[in-house]
């Protein structure tokens, strides 16, 4: 009787347990959950690429190769050291360094809030997050300038077209911590570099936009000009004379170039500290061979230049259309403005997917893939096991072999071979594998001969000259 009483008690201190197990803290991920159910993902859709993102496909993997191995090159010889940096930022670190009335942060930047509601952007160019990885490790205790370099994706809502992406790529060259004008002379050198040895012609056009005091006298010139010009301007003008007015330098409208052409030039209001260094950097890109045009219309779109700015655009003779593929110049007020000392700087950072337009457009050669020396061959399962191991061994040796293990067909497999113009074909069937040899054919003379299976990979070199010993 005492235990059948117990049983029930049992049963009724279970209940409150059964009513508590639906957790109240679970709330949240109830409230989270619609957020995963708003996107709805179309039953059997062929799915299409963002607008303004591209794929880059294998046909022009070898142009990105040798653009980035141009750079890589560039970057050793001028004592440049690697750097990565995170695409994701804080929003507020390019609205301060490029400024809040740029087209970037106004119009182009993509900005949102992660999970922890902080306000984040995906970078729209790297040289504000160079100079925060230089102050935030501590770089300026290093022996200075410290020179970086960085090669990465980069993102801007913009229009897509020819040459403008939504992501696209840039390499880009950083001089951090020396307010030499051979500063700016070498910057500008390694991107003109970049593309004439690339075999891209090119031409450097400059201008110096000063200090923000030499700015500021300017602006007041410029202000009054455009004002007495009011009603022959577009609409944007109107509003950069309003928020930014050297930005109105930048307008290609039809109608805006008589008036930007007769437009007071800045280089008559910089100061004798500024004037100095331009005329100094012009000497030594003289010294150097950079051929060069002054631009007084050449501002730039980003609010932390200083000094030198400069454009690298193509040239197809002193007549020829112009497509501007890079720009950069002086930063000297940005490592200080984002919470540093003073510290100078200059820089660039080439476009590449313009860059690979010209390329194209211009069908320069670039160098692509090694072509194979052998063409290992099989008939049969178990030639097939012996091809497999032999062209391991090939590989282990230095020597480039191409194959088809999934062809059953020999004579498709030797067809391959002498459509690729591979030289020698190595060929394994039945009576190899049971003999332990493999026959080595001449593809052009159709010259063949049985070799010992361990001995090929050296009889190859040596038919190769790869190897002057005798084997």
């Amino acid at each position: 009787m005492p235990q059948s009483k117990k049983k029930p008690m049992l049963k009724k201190a279970a209940a409150p347990a059964k009513k508590v197990a639906p957790k109240k803290s679970a709330a949240p991920a109830s409230k989270a959950a619609p957020k995963k159910e708003e996107v709805k993902i179309p039953a059997k859709k062929q799915f299409q690429l963002v607008r303004g993102m591209k794929d880059v496909l294998p046909r022009d993997q070898w142009y990105w190769k040798a653009m980035y191995d141009k750079s890589q090159q560039l970057a050793i010889d001028y004592g440049f050291d690697r750097i990565e940096t995170p695409v994701l930022e804080e929003a507020a670190l390019f609205m301060r360094s490029v400024g809040k009335q740029s087209d970037i942060v106004e119009k182009e930047m993509y900005v949102f809030e992660d999970r922890d509601q902080e306000k984040v952007a995906l970078r729209p160019e790297a040289t504000a997050s160079v100079v925060r990885a230089y102050l935030q490790h501590g770089m300026w205790n290093q022996p200075q300038p410290v020179k970086l370099w960085y090669w990465g994706p980069m993102f801007r809502h913009e229009r897509p077209q020819s040459g403008r992406q939504r992501q696209f790529t840039q390499v880009g060259f950083e001089i951090i911590g020396d307010a030499s004008p051979v500063i700016d002379a070498q910057i500008i050198q390694m991107a003109y570099l970049f593309y004439t040895e690339l075999k891209i012609p090119v031409n450097v056009q400059i201008n110096s936009i000063g200090m923000p005091e030499d700015r500021t006298r300017y602006k007041m010139e410029l202000v009054q000009f455009y004002r007495s010009h009011r009603g022959e301007i577009c609409e944007t003008c109107k509003v950069r004379l309003m928020k930014n007015p050297m930005r109105v330098l930048d307008c290609k409208e039809p109608q805006c170039q008589p008036i930007k052409t007769a437009a007071p030039q800045i280089v008559d209001y910089l100061s004798n500290e500024s004037r100095d260094h331009f005329m100094k950097v012009l000497e030594y890109l003289d010294e150097l061979n950079v051929p060069y045009f002054l631009d007084h219309t050449l501002v730039r779109g980003l609010d932390y230049y200083t000094k030198t700015v400069f454009e690298i655009v193509t040239t197809d003779g002193e007549q020829g259309s112009q497509t501007a593929l890079c720009g950069g110049g002086r930063y000297d007020l940005l490592v200080e403005e984002m919470g540093g000392k003073p510290v100078p700087a200059c820089g660039t950072a080439p476009g590449l997917e313009r860059a690979l337009i010209q390329l194209r457009e211009r069908q320069i050669d670039v160098p692509g893939a090694p072509a194979p020396q052998v063409y290992v061959a099989q008939l049969g399962d178990l030639s097939r096991r012996k091809a497999m191991l032999l062209f391991t061994r090939l590989r282990a040796e230095g020597i480039l072999a191409d194959q088809d293990f999934c062809k059953n067909s020999l004579k498709s497999q030797l067809e391959s071979a002498n459509g690729k113009k591979i030289p020698f074909a190595m060929v394994i069937g039945q009576k190899e594998v049971q003999e332990g040899t493999v026959i080595i054919r001449d593809m052009d003379s159709g010259v063949q001969e049985t070799v010992d299976f361990n001995k090929a990979p050296q009889i190859l070199k040596r038919k190769l000259g790869l190897d002057s010993a005798a084997v």
